[in-house]
């Protein structure tokens, strides 16, 4: 099969309307921030596993903010606004990559610091608040986002390098029973979060893996007229979350409740 008949491909790109990507990126956003400033505002949620729920929020927060920002590039490109190639533009789109890589990242190490977290509160109870504690938890946090800064930095480096390099690419017992079962509905929580984190970035992360390894393959082009698809379940997932925590955890659902009716916090912090 000749180059020309390996570019070919059957598959129209299919395309996704800008709005729906505007919708989506602003009431996630609004969704997460919402999260991040109820684990702040409300003392009951001072503990290890909200802070890494929070943790999550931001990381959704800054993949919401990312395509929002991205989307609105591509519409002032598309009216003549800005210019693709610019050296100014590829600088942006450069930091947009790297956040969206640290997003990435930071939502699987903030998957397994919850994680880590259920574990010790499942089978070592006893001695879960001299194991977890808050400064503990700081330090955690701390390294989550250090490390997630700056392979976010390299993720995004070796992806330019490859994407540039490729041809026509774009870019008590009763106490103890409560405690038992509380443990085990947030680890159900947890398992909830985790599976939509896996359906909604997978088919993306396998766009990127297969621009990589089989740029020039029709089957691969026809996976890769989805972009757009992807892109959606991908900020999908920023949107999902707040609902899988207001559905599974009440103390979050009751302290979403009293912000937006605007209730006095002073009764409840």
């Amino acid at each position: 099969m000749n180059a020309t008949a390996v570019n070919q491909s059957d598959c129209p790109e299919v395309k996704v309307p800008v709005p729906i990507f505007f919708t989506i990126g602003i009431v996630s956003l609004a969704e997460n921030l919402l999260v991040v400033v109820a684990v702040i505002r409300n003392r009951n949620l001072h503990a290890p596993m909200y802070c890494f729920i929070c943790s999550l929020a931001a990381f959704n927060t800054i993949a919401s903010l990312t395509k929002t920002c991205e989307t609105l590039m591509i519409v002032f490109a598309d009216v003549g606004q800005l210019v693709k190639t610019g050296p100014s533009e590829q600088k942006l789109d450069d930091v947009m990559d790297s956040l969206l890589c640290m997003s990435f990242v930071g939502s699987i190490f903030s998957f397994l610091a919850i994680a880590v977290d259920r574990y010790i509160t499942i089978f070592h109870a006893l001695r879960y608040h001299n194991i977890m504690t808050m400064r503990r938890t700081g330090a955690i946090l701390g390294v989550i986002w250090t490390t997630c800064g700056v392979s976010a930095l390299l993720m995004a480096r070796i992806h330019a390098r490859k994407i540039a390099a490729l041809p026509n690419s774009n870019g008590a017992n009763s106490r103890h029973q409560r405690w038992r079962g509380n443990s085990m509905r947030g680890a159900l929580t947890l398992t909830i979060l985790f599976g939509a984190f896996v359906v909604c970035w997978t088919p993306f992360f396998i766009h990127l893996i297969i621009i990589m390894v089989c740029p020039m393959n029709p089957y691969c082009e026809c996976y890769r007229s989805l972009f757009q698809l992807h892109v959606v379940l991908l900020i999908s997932h920023a949107f999902i979350d707040p609902a899988i925590y207001a559905f599974r955890i009440a103390e979050l659902r009751r302290t979403f409740r009293k912000m937006l009716l605007c209730s006095d916090w002073r009764r409840y912090s």
